[in-house]
């Protein structure tokens, strides 16, 4: 299932060190975040999604990292990001042995299902 992204061939040479550098030190400090921690949600303030998928994992007894940044009204170029990144448009993101399983309604279907189990 590949992603459309656009081919560096299609991007000015002016503009590639731009594209390339935009928000690269904060992706790749997550990136490291994501690989060294067993569950990472990545969520932002005054969003009640965030909120459910910790409650979710806490309810499960499982230990994870919660990343908070912003919330609709700042740190939307850091979210957007990460949403370039991974693919996926909507917050929380959660991570599970580095993998994205998505948001808090994926994660609360994984559970429901037994699958979670699977990707620990």
């Amino acid at each position: 299932m590949p992603r459309y992204i656009l081919d560096e061939s299609k991007i000015h040479p002016s503009i590639r060190s731009v594209i390339s550098s935009n928000n690269r030190d904060f992706v790749e400090d997550i990136i490291r975040v994501v690989e060294s921690t067993p569950i990472v949600v990545i969520g932002m303030g005054i969003n009640p999604a965030c909120k459910n998928a910790c409650k979710l994992l806490t309810k499960q007894g499982l230990e994870f990292q919660y990343l908070e940044y912003g919330n609709y009204f700042k740190e939307w170029r850091k979210r957007n990001a990460l949403k370039m990144w991974t693919g996926w448009k909507t917050f929380p993101m959660v991570f599970v042995n580095g993998v994205l399983i998505g948001g808090a309604a994926d994660l609360h279907r994984l559970i429901k299902s037994n699958e979670l189990d699977k990707v620990q």
